[in-house]
């Protein structure tokens, strides 16, 4: 058979991700946080788009909200009686810079808040630029290594040590790797290390819990050898063997309860104290609240929605205007992105509320019992149930919150796996298994310690539920809860001291 070209047709169909789409199904998967700022950005790039009057507020709206709310009124009388940079300044007999360095004499009215004094305004102190922030503990220490540390090769080595500690004040890498870093001795490292224990907060700079402990007993002066000899059995402290402790320092029962109450008035985490950033307010993204007729209502927290639309007479006056053919693109592009978000956006909100008006229908026993009542559900029942892919409403739940009688809730904890029952009964949530794992260790006796094994067997006599010893040892484990060997220790132990 001879081989030559020559031309075929073939019809087939294929399925295209354009940028548009790609970028709505990415909106879906989008916090609040990250939507708005999403929304921002095209609001900057795109003149077609605006806000709808709901979201802009003007300043007076603002000033008459606060004057009709009784509540504000304290705080808008007292601002009358907040004296000018110029009075304070004058009443210290100084000028305005020294007692505020960031407001000049040359800043116009405008630059800072004022105050009315008869008919007229004056300037009068900006006091947001002078609320205090919470210091962060790398800025806190590298101010004490400048006053300690005299040569510039020593605050060298420092700001390295200062960059490698964790947010709880520990020391994260080996010195020898420090000193192999900088170019420096181990020695010359070893001594800007023992210099930088001594900064505030104690116990900062240490590379175990035992050397932290010890940092704040040796400045409290307590840090005996029997301190330092407890000190390298804390292993057998967690497991809270007060009795191999006992043996293994040589001291008497009052000697080791006296030490482990001093133990316990340390900070293990000193560098917590200190600002680590921002932290993130969680906003529930839908609201279900319970109904007359005995259901459950399923709204959309429309403020932190936001609400865009299409500036179509703004459109409509400009194309008459425009005659080069870059501009017509340019405007045509913006209409299309502009009818592309506000879709998206409606979409985005629509898939939002069919989910989770599909999770509170299948978990309806959880919202009204508790969390025993939790359901076993996968991604693939809600999709099949509101016709979606799983990929969809695995995206759509994610950084998702739902606010509910019972609490706040990830719209992902609601999907647990099911552990089927032993008697041919319905199954149940992992998340359910887990729970009643915690109850029945926390009201188990001192007298009879639930081993996992035992609670195994409780677990299938009284709900049919049949879980093997390492799957209960497994979630008692994710619980951080302890064996039964150390809780049988220490509720010996609790009972001793009582």
């Amino acid at each position: 058979m001879a081989l030559g070209p020559r031309l075929e047709f073939r019809q087939a169909q294929s399925l295209t991700l354009t940028p548009q789409l790609m970028q709505s199904i990415r909106l879906l998967q989008l916090s609040h946080l990250e939507l708005n700022e999403f929304v921002e950005a095209e609001l900057l790039r795109n003149p077609l788009l605006e806000r709808t009057e709901a979201e802009a507020t003007t300043a007076s709206e603002v000033s008459e909200t606060f004057e009709a709310d009784s509540s504000f009124a304290d705080t808008l009388d007292s601002s009358a009686d907040i004296p000018s940079a110029q009075s304070i300044a004058e009443h210290l007999d100084t000028a305005v810079e020294d007692v505020f360095p960031e407001q000049h004499r040359s800043e116009g009215p405008g630059a800072g808040a004022r105050e009315r004094n008869g008919a007229d305004w004056i300037e009068a102190p900006d006091l947001d630029q002078f609320l205090s922030a919470r210091p962060r503990l790398s800025e806190h220490l590298e101010r004490q290594a400048n006053l300690i540390l005299r040569t510039a090769s020593d605050r060298l080595i420092a700001g390295a040590l200062i960059g490698q500690i964790d947010e709880a004040g520990y020391l994260t890498a080996p010195l020898e790797t420090t000193a192999e870093q900088l170019g420096a001795e181990l020695a010359d490292v070893e001594a800007v290390l023992g210099a930088l224990q001594g900064c505030e907060p104690v116990g900062v700079f240490a590379r175990s819990l035992a050397e932290c402990l010890a940092i704040q007993l040796k400045e409290a002066d307590r840090l005996d050898p029997l301190m330092q000899a407890l000190l390298a059995h804390l292993p057998m402290l967690a497991e809270h063997n007060l009795t191999g402790l006992q043996r293994a320092l040589g001291c008497d029962r009052e000697d080791l309860l006296d030490m482990l109450a001093e133990l316990r008035r340390l900070d293990p985490r000193p560098g917590l104290a200190f600002d680590s950033g921002p932290a993130e307010t969680v906003v529930p993204d839908v609201f279900v609240r319970p109904t007359a007729d005995d259901g459950w209502g399923i709204e959309l927290n429309s403020e932190v929605l936001p609400r865009v639309l299409v500036d179509r007479v703004y459109y409509a006056s400009v194309s008459k205007r425009i005659r080069s053919p870059g501009e017509k693109a340019f405007l045509s592009d913006c209409l299309a992105s502009a009818n592309w978000l506000t879709k998206s956006l409606d979409q985005r909100a629509q898939t939002i509320i069919k989910t989770a008006a599909e999770i509170v229908r299948q978990q309806d026993s959880f919202l009204r019992h508790g969390i025993a009542h939790l359901r076993p559900m996968t991604l693939k029942m809600v999709a099949e149930a509101i016709d979606m892919h799983e990929s969809t409403v695995s995206r759509v739940t994610s950084h998702k919150y739902l606010a509910t009688p019972r609490g706040l809730f990830e719209m992902k904890y609601f999907f647990t796996t099911a552990i089927a029952a032993s008697d041919g009964g319905g199954d149940h949530s992992a998340e359910a298994v887990r729970h009643r794992i915690r109850q029945l260790i926390e009201n188990e006796p001192a007298s009879d310690v639930l081993s996992d094994d035992t609670i195994a067997a409780l677990l299938k006599r009284e709900q049919g539920i049949d879980l093997a010893r390492r799957t209960v040892a497994k979630y008692r484990e994710g619980m951080n809860i302890p064996s039964s060997v150390i809780r049988r220790r220490q509720k010996r132990d609790l009972a001793t001291m009582a």
